[in-house]
């Protein structure tokens, strides 16, 4: 059963990252994933196209609630910039090792839409980040390595900064938790428009 009140969050997202990442409140929170389209318009801005899914996503989940079920509905979603062209998920391999060579040597920019819905009245704040992530310059053998890791396969931009993505990253300005995919300060922030207070 869920609490009877706002002290509950439902986090659309089937991402460990983001459920490892939500833990740290210490908010009892469940798991409902949200199989939605994530195709958007070409002329939308990479802050548009976050926040639009991030939306999507808990907009998708508050449909499948039952009536009187509450909590907060949290959708998020991340991607990979670098010179105005968005880097979502590899396809394959391959595509894996172009997205790591584009970004290699340069710096970019990881954008992380978060959306917030309140189960029972509707209630919607929707937002996003920006940090700048620059990458150190990498040899066709170092990106390749990389790869083969098998790390890439289901990240935006190819790399995972938690992981052994790490060692190819030389520098990052602003939120480190928003590179991972859910941007912990921004979304206390959001909370605390629910009357949800995290400290």
């Amino acid at each position: 059963m869920l609490k009877s009140d706002r002290q509950h969050l439902i986090l659309a997202s089937s991402s460990p990252r983001r459920q490892e990442l939500i833990r740290t409140l210490n908010i009892p929170f469940e798991i409902r994933v949200s199989d939605v389209d994530e195709t958007t318009p070409t002329f939308w801005s990479p802050a548009q196209v976050v926040e639009q899914l991030a939306l999507r996503k808990a907009e998708k989940v508050r449909e499948t609630l039952q009536a009187g079920e509450q909590g907060i509905i949290i959708g998020a979603d991340t991607i990979v910039v670098q010179d105005y062209r968005v880097l979502g998920k590899p396809k394959d391999d391959n595509d894996a090792i172009w997205m790591i060579g584009l970004l290699q040597g340069k710096t970019h920019q990881v954008y992380s839409g978060v959306a917030c819905i309140d189960a029972a009245s509707g209630e919607t704040h929707v937002s996003h980040r920006i940090t700048y992530v620059t990458m150190k310059h990498l040899t066709d053998q170092q990106i390749a390595n990389y790869v083969a890791s098998g790390e890439p396969r289901d990240k935006a931009g190819a790399y995972a900064i938690q992981g052994l993505g790490a060692t190819i990253v030389e520098s990052i300005e602003g939120c480190y938790f928003n590179v991972v995919g859910l941007p912990l300060s921004l979304l206390s922030d959001m909370l605390a428009k629910f009357g949800v207070e995290v400290l």
